[in-house]
C-alpha cells in the first residue's frame, strides 16, 4: 500500500525542501572509484561512432564526476526530451496515487464518462490506468499513427474513440497517445496540469527551474513528450529513483512507486541483444546488465543504475538510439562494476584527471572548415538579396555580406517561417540567435569553403536539431543553391534562390 501525503504536511514538506536544493554534488572520478581513463574512452569512441551526443552527465554515489556539453549546447539550457517525458508522467501518477486521487485499477472510462462513445467496447470498458502506464492499452499500432495532439477536437475523445482490438493488458504497443491519457486522468483527479502537478512535488524540491511542456489545446501537458529539461535535472531525477524516491532525507516519491514503476510488467521482445526487448514498467524501459532507463527519440536519456550506484544523463541528436547504450555498455559500464567491485581506494592519475577535464571543457560539435583564402565571389555577392521560392524548409532570402573587422567573419541575415534572423558568424565560434519562439533560437558557425561555397552550421540548441547549410553560388553571383542537410535523417533537401535586383 502505498502512504499518502496529507496535504499541510506536502506543503511544508516542499517548501523546506526547495529552500534547500541545491545542484549535485561534484568530484573526481577516482574519488568515487571510476577510472577518468574510462571517461576519456566513452568521449573519444562517442565522438567517433556518434558523432552527434549534445551533453553527457555522469552520477557515482551522488556525485558527478563527469559532465560536458559539446557546444553550443551548454549547461544552462534545457533541451527537448521527449519521450523522456513519459517517465516525470509516470512519477505524477505515483504521486497522486499515493495522495488518494486515483487508483492504477481505475477505469479509464470512469474519468471522463462526458467523453466516451455511446456504445463503447467491452476492451474499452475494461481498460485500466495500469494499462496505460504499461503500453498494454490493446491497441494496434496503425491505429495511434498519426494521432492529432495537436488537434482542434478533443484530444481526450479522440483517444476513446479509437479501436481496442485486443484485451487490456495482454498486448504491447509502445503508445504516446497512452501517455497523454495519463497526463489528462493525473489533470481531471487533481485539478492541475501535469506540469504543475509536479513543481511543487518534484521539481522545487530537485531544484529544477523553470521547466516547461507542451500543451494541447485543452491545456492537457502532452504527457507523453513536450517536456524540456536541463540535462543535470535529468541526472537529478535519476539520482531520485535509484535513492528509491527519497531525496535530502526526505520520501519525495513513495518507495513503494518507484519500486513498482521500474519493474518488469510487460513484454516487449525476446532478442537478448536489444534493449528495446528487455521488458517495460511503468512508463520506464528495463535494459540488459540490471539497468533501467527513461529515453526519449534522438538520444535523450536518463539510465539507472542500481547495481553500480549511477546515473548517466545524455541528450543527443541521433537516429541509432541502439548505438548510443552499447557504447555506454562498451566503456563505462566496465569501470562503473570494476569500481562496485574495488574494495580499496583508486590512485589519482593528475595528467589522466587533467586530460579529462580539458576535454570535456573544450567538447564542441563539427564546424566548418574554412577554405584559405575569401574567395573574390564573396566581394562580388556581398550585400545582395537572395530570395526563394515558397518551400517546404521555409527559408524566403538571404544575405551574405564580409562582417566588419575582417578576421573571416561574415554577416549572415535572413528570412525563415516569417521572422528576421541575423548573426555575424565564423569558423572559429558558434554565434547564438534568440527567437520568438524560444525553441527556434539558433546557434550559427560559417565559413566560405571553396571558390563559390559557403557553409554554415546551424543548430537549434534548445532541440536535438541541426542543419548543416551548403549555399552554392553561380559564377556570376545570380542565383543560389542551397542544400539543407538535417541530422534527423533523410534525403537532403535543395532549393534555389535568386538575387532580387
Amino acid at each position: 500500500m502505498l502512504f499518502r501525503y496529507p496535504a499541510a504536511a506536502l506543503l511544508l514538506l516542499c517548501l523546506s525542501l526547495a529552500l534547500r536544493a541545491a545542484p549535485l554534488p561534484r568530484s573526481t572520478p577516482e574519488a568515487q572509484g571510476v577510472a577518468a581513463e574510462a571517461i576519456l574512452g566513452f568521449v573519444a569512441e562517442a565522438e567517433k561512432s556518434i558523432q552527434a551526443l549534445h551533453s553527457v552527465m555522469i552520477v557515482r554515489r551522488g556525485h558527478v564526476i563527469a559532465e560536458g556539453w559539446w557546444a553550443p549546447y551548454a549547461a544552462n539550457e534545457p533541451h527537448q526530451l521527449f519521450s523522456l517525458s513519459k517517465s516525470f508522467t509516470s512519477t505524477a501518477v505515483g504521486l497522486a496515487v499515493a495522495e488518494g486521487k486515483l487508483k492504477i485499477e481505475d477505469p479509464v472510462l470512469s474519468f471522463f464518462p462526458e467523453l466516451a462513445p455511446a456504445k463503447p467496447s467491452a476492451n474499452l470498458r475494461a481498460m485500466r490506468v495500469r494499462d496505460l502506464l504499461t503500453m498494454a492499452t490493446g491497441q494496434h499500432n496503425e491505429d495511434i499513427q498519426n494521432f492529432p495532439y495537436r488537434g482542434d477536437e478533443n484530444v481526450v475523445k479522440k483517444f476513446l474513440e479509437l479501436p481496442v482490438a485486443h484485451k487490456p493488458g495482454t498486448f504491447f504497443v509502445y503508445n504516446s497517445p497512452a501517455s497523454y491519457m495519463l497526463s489528462a486522468i493525473v489533470q481531471k483527479a487533481t485539478g492541475q496540469s501535469v506540469l504543475d502537478y509536479l513543481k511543487p512535488r518534484l521539481f522545487a524540491p530537485l531544484g529544477i527551474e523553470q521547466p516547461t511542456w507542451e500543451a494541447s489545446k485543452q491545456g492537457v501537458s502532452m504527457g507523453g513528450f513536450g517536456l524540456s529539461l536541463r540535462t543535470e535535472d535529468i541526472a537529478k531525477f535519476g539520482q531520485l529513483y535509484l535513492q528509491r524516491g527519497r531525496w535530502d532525507g526526505q520520501q519525495i516519491v513513495p518507495e513503494a512507486w518507484v519500486a513498482q514503476a521500474t519493474a518488469r510488467w510487460m513484454s516487449n521482445g525476446s532478442n537478448p541483444a536489444s534493449d528495446w526487448e528487455q521488458g517495460y514498467g511503468f512508463q520506464f524501459w528495463r535494459c540488459r546488465h540490471g539497468i533501467v532507463r527513461g529515453d526519449g527519440a534522438r538520444g535523450q536519456f536518463c539510465l539507472i543504475m542500481p547495481e553500480l550506484d549511477a546515473v548517466v544523463a545524455i541528450t543527443a541528436g541521433t537516429g541509432n538510439l541502439q548505438k548510443v547504450l552499447d557504447v555506454v555498455w562498451a566503456t563505462l559500464l566496465p569501470a562503473l562494476q570494476a569500481a562496485q567491485a574495488r574494495t580499496t581506494p583508486l590512485a589519482v592519475e593528475t595528467a589522466i584527471q587533467a586530460k579529462l577535464k580539458a576535454k570535456l571543457a573544450t567538447l564542441t560539435l563539427a564546424k566548418p572548415t574554412p577554405a584559405a583564402t575569401t574567395p573574390e565571389l564573396a566581394a562580388k555577392i556581398a550585400g545582395r538579396k537572395f530570395v526563394f521560392p515558397e518551400n517546404p524548409l521555409k527559408y524566403e532570402s538571404l544575405v551574405l555580406a564580409p562582417a566588419a573587422g575582417g578576421n573571416g567573419a561574415t554577416d549572415v541575415r535572413w528570412r525563415s517561417g516569417g521572422e528576421e534572423m541575423a548573426a555575424t558568424v565564423t569558423p572559429a565560434n558558434w554565434s547564438r540567435v534568440e527567437a520568438a519562439n524560444r525553441e527556434s533560437a539558433v546557434a550559427l558557425s560559417g565559413a566560405w569553403t571553396g571558390p563559390a561555397t559557403f557553409a554554415l552550421e546551424t543548430v537549434l540548441f534548445r532541440t536535438p536539431n541541426t542543419v548543416r547549410l551548403e549555399l552554392r553560388f553561380d559564377p556570376e553571383g545570380e542565383t543560389v543553391t542551397l542544400k539543407a542537410m538535417p541530422n534527423s535523417g533523410g534525403a537532403p533537401r535543395e532549393i534555389v534562390g535568386r538575387w532580387a535586383r
